[in-house]
This record gives structure tokens, C-alpha cells and sequence, in this order.
């Protein structure tokens, strides 16, 4: 399951959704990834983060490492959002699950790659 920002900050705030549907991926054996430009999105300077940063010890984060596939893919839906394009690429290649909060922009960016990528809203996936 890749992860969004979204769902990194509830973590973070200890948002009840955000534990139920982390009690449900973890019975479901998921494995949870993230890439470094979401961590980038949610760490603040000087914040007390401990409950993200002990978190982001059981996620696998993943480098920006693929800059042409996401510009392709911001090209073909004509959009600008980086960092929403390199999860539905790194989704395409490694999971085809992708937990946000906000669903509708990666939606349209999980269609255009015709990979199956699915958008799950997490307090939609909490409540399965």
C-alpha cells in the first residue's frame, strides 16, 4: 500500500481513521511504502514529530528516482502535481494500491496509466 501525505499527517495527529485503517493493512500483511518527496511534504523543522518519525520506521520510502515516467504522466493528464504523479508511477511498478485522503487527482493519474492503480480513501479503507 503506497501512502500519501494525506494520510501521513493523520498519522502524525493520531487521527482515529488513520489507526483504524492502520489495524486494517495490518491484518491484511500489507507492506506500507512512501517516497521521499511525501516525508518532505509532512516533516517539520523544529516540530515534535515523534509519532511520524516512529512510524516511518515501518514504511518503506522510496528516492524520486524516476522524473522521466512522472512528467510523462503529468503530460498525458495535463496536470502539475509531482509528487501525486511519482506515487501512482511508483504504485504502477510496485503496488497497485495507493491511501489517500483525497482520492479525485490521483484517481485521474491512476487512469491514464491503465495499470490498475486503485485510489483508496482511508477512511473508506478503515471501515473494511
Amino acid at each position: 500500500m503506497i501512502l500519501d501525505a494525506g494520510f501521513l499527517v493523520s498519522v502524525d495527529r493520531g487521527d482515529a481513521a488513520a489507526r483504524a485503517a492502520l489495524i486494517v493493512l495490518s491484518r491484511d500483511r500489507a507492506t506500507l511504502r512512501t517516497t521521499h518527496p511525501v516525508v518532505a511534504q509532512v516533516w517539520r523543522a523544529g516540530a515534535t514529530q515523534a509519532r511520524l518519525a516512529a512510524f516511518l520506521r515501518t514504511v518503506e520510502i522510496h528516492p524520486f528516482d524516476d522524473g522521466r515516467a512522472v512528467g510523462r504522466l503529468l503530460a498525458a493528464v495535463g496536470t502539475r502535481d509531482v509528487v501525486d504523479a511519482h506515487l501512482v508511477v511508483l504504485a504502477a511498478r510496485l503496488d497497485p494500491e495507493i491511501l489517500t485522503g483525497d482520492p479525485r487527482d490521483l484517481q485521474r493519474l491512476a487512469a491514464a496509466t491503465g495499470d490498475g492503480v486503485a485510489v483508496w480513501s482511508w477512511p473508506e479503507r478503515a471501515r473494511q
